[in-house]
């Protein structure tokens, strides 16, 4: 059945030789690093969120706090409110000159809220200032600090500091704009205002919008623009259905064919790129399939191609034989290629393993708050109190600021009736709707502040390029990292400040709005436009799940070349030097029957220099793929796919900005007649 456990997988033996089959000698599914989420055992559940403030209160105890940690505070908290935001936080960190990595690691240890109360700015500026004096960055370290009434202080330019406030200007200018659908806007602009993507790059353009100089990627020019796909989508107990698009004819497949695929893969192709096998989800299936079939060498197998097209694949198993060769069993390399392989290889390589764990790291986080945007979102399109919906509202109104963790009101809770004035009614429902836009723009604001310190981590990690000081293709995507990680700080300010134009905002509706107008205002841009941007996001949340896999991939690759790699070179040449000089002595005494004992000496010799030959080979050939692997397929890959990444994100969102703009430019020109008396 679909949902059964996997059943073990058999594997050929290995001929004598150890050479005509796969050096894969021990069942890849075992040590999968992913759990099977169809499993029976239930899912760990999450750690519950500690309360941090009683925990950082018990931290300081009644150590004296240094005055520059107020004054730091005073800055980021002008309202006296006695907490401040992620960003804020973020920001004044950031002011000590310290890798964002470490401004990251402080902002995580200390928070996991929107909201940074005072106790957890100090204990904040407490761990800064260990990391400047070089000290352990821990929560020990402060209560040690503490307990000694010795809290270290830290060196801070708050003069430079930034106030929270976006660098940018709208680009539209004031305007009136009466659409029936005010969703139907151009995607990327127009020339009625705003910028176009189609329009010639301004002088901030990264590189000034040429191409990258450097030459023999191994692909072919616009390789990007070209890849490949596969459409994977579930069928029930029956498993999964493949579209390949270039040829339309879908296939059904079921998840235990999708390992023996992976598993003849990896035995055929342990030195390349391949991305581990994933469990049973469709789109990590779908992103599997396509990280093969665009593969410049695994997308030429024949079992792959049987994979995609054969519609009874398990009949198609059962009368053919598969062969488990590796691929350099059956290639060689010629010389030409073999002197293309730097001869500080090693060295490259070695550069490149030291930024796979932080890389796959960063990249986990930045999956994980873009899907906690993403799921914010969607909960915010279509989650509204049934007991509203039920008693006041039309079904098309939504309240698109709700949040998957606030619970629907129970139908025991109490709603102003009818009879109720339209001033209690607009009350209710608009302190309800500024509370949870409250909590949403908070989440959003705080998750901004934190992707932002991510990506300054990542572009601090990819500093240098293994290619050198001289790699435009690096530098210009790392430039672009730091851009997107500019503008996400800048909407995290912007939401700040929509957070509290929100609050300030409730005294003012609540007296002026009736209950119709309220509910007016609920329906302008709601789920429709939650819905949108949310699936624009999704498209680009895979993406960042690709870049994530490809490192992961990488980060696999190694671990299969210290294990597979491994030959027996070295002691078949001495077994070879003994057995000549065994064979020499023979023909020197010449004893009865000495030709025939030469022979089978000669013999083994022969047979283990042919060895020798054949691991020789393959040192090559892994040294060769190796080199293609980190040239070709990584260095272009993690490159110009994050770069497509990067523009979807920009187009997308100033396109979903475009639709909410002439939304509420409708909503203005409607409105703009009211009565006053």
């Amino acid at each position: 059945m679909f949902n059964a456990p996997r059943p073990a997988q058999r594997y050929a033996s290995a001929p004598v030789n150890g050479l005509g089959g796969s050096f894969v000698d021990e069942n890849p599914l075992a040590a999968s690093i992913y759990d099977d989420p169809w499993s029976a055992a239930p899912s760990p559940s999450p750690q519950p969120i500690p309360n941090v403030t009683s925990a950082f209160s018990s931290v300081l105890a009644e150590a004296t706090v240094p005055d520059s940690y107020n004054r730091a505070f005073a800055v980021v908290d002008a309202t006296n409110s006695g907490e401040t935001s992620v960003n804020a936080l973020s920001r004044v960190l950031s002011t000590s000159g310290l890798p964002a990595t470490t401004v990251d690691k402080i902002v995580n240890l200390v928070s996991s809220r929107p909201r940074v109360s005072k106790l957890e700015f100090f204990v904040a500026l407490a761990l800064l200032a260990l990391a400047q004096s070089g000290k352990d960055i821990s929560v020990e370290q402060v209560a040690a600090r503490a307990a000694e009434n010795s809290l270290p202080e830290p060196f801070l330019h708050l003069d430079t500091l930034q106030p929270s406030t976006s660098a940018l200007s709208s680009p539209y200018p004031t305007y009136r704009q009466a659409t029936l659908d005010p969703w139907n806007v151009p995607r990327f602009g127009s020339n009625g205002g705003g910028s176009d993507f189609a329009a010639p790059r301004s002088a901030t353009t990264i590189n000034g919008g040429a191409a990258s100089s450097l030459a023999g990627s191994g692909l072919p020019v616009e390789w990007w623009k070209i890849q490949e796909t596969v459409d994977v989508t579930i069928q029930g107990q029956q498993g999964f259905i493949l579209n390949r698009y270039t040829h339309g004819i879908p296939v059904h497949r079921r998840y235990s064919e999708f390992a023996f695929l992976w598993d003849c893969l990896v035995r055929r192709y342990p030195f390349r790129l391949l991305p581990a096998l994933p469990p049973k989800r469709v789109q990590r299936l779908a992103r599997f399939l396509n990280a093969v079939i665009n593969h410049p060498v695994i997308k030429e197998d024949g079992l792959l191609a049987t994979f995609l097209s054969e519609p009874s694949f398990e009949n198609w198993r059962k009368h053919t034989a598969v062969s488990l060769e590796e691929e350099s069993a059956s290639k060689r390399v010629d010389r030409i290629e073999e002197i293309t392989v730097p001869s500080d290889l090693e060295d490259k390589l070695a550069f490149v393993r030291g930024k796979i764990s932080p890389l796959i790291e960063q990249w986990q986080r930045i999956c994980v708050l873009a899907e906690r945007i993403i799921k914010r979102r969607e909960s915010a399109a279509v989650r509204i109190p049934p007991s509203l919906r039920r008693t006041y509202l039309p079904a098309h109104i939504t309240f698109p600021f709700l949040s998957s963790h606030h619970s629907p009101l129970d139908d025991h809770d109490h709603i102003p009736g009818p009879a109720s004035s339209t001033t209690s009614l607009a009350g209710s429902l608009l302190s309800s709707r500024t509370a949870h836009s409250d909590d949403l723009e908070s989440d959003d604001q705080a998750d901004l502040a934190r992707l932002t310190n991510v990506l300054r981590a990542v572009v601090e990690v990819n500093e240098r390029c293994w290619r050198g000081d001289e790699c435009e293709l690096c530098d210009g995507v790392r430039q672009g990292i730091a851009q997107v990680a500019s503008h996400t700080q800048q909407q995290s300010d912007l939401l700040e400040q929509r957070v509290s134009v929100l609050l300030y905002l409730v005294s003012l509706l609540l007296e002026h709005f009736t209950s119709d107008e309220y509910i007016a205002l609920l329906n302008v841009g709601g789920a429709e436009g939650k819905r949108m941007t949310s699936g624009l996001l999704m498209r680009l949340f895979l993406m960042m799940q690709s870049q994530r896999d490809l490192y992961i991939a990488m980060r696999d690759l190694f671990v299969r070349r210290d294990r597979l790699s491994v030959d027996n070179v070295d002691r078949l040449k001495k077994r070879v030097d003994l057995n000549s000089m065994k064979l020499e002595g023979i023909k020197a005494a010449q004893k009865d029957g000495w030709q025939e004992d030469a022979d089978r000496i000669i013999g083994l010799i022969e047979k283990d220099q042919a060895t020798i030959a054949t691991l020789l080979n393959r040192r090559v050939f892994i040294r060769t793929s190796m080199w293609h692997e980190l040239r070709v397929v990584l260095h272009n890959k993690e490159n110009a796919l994050l770069s497509k990444l990067v523009q979807n994100l920009a187009h997308d969102e100033q396109a979903f900005a475009s639709r909410v703009l002439a939304n509420w430019v409708s909503l203005g020109n409607a409105v703009e007649e009211m009565p006053y008396e």
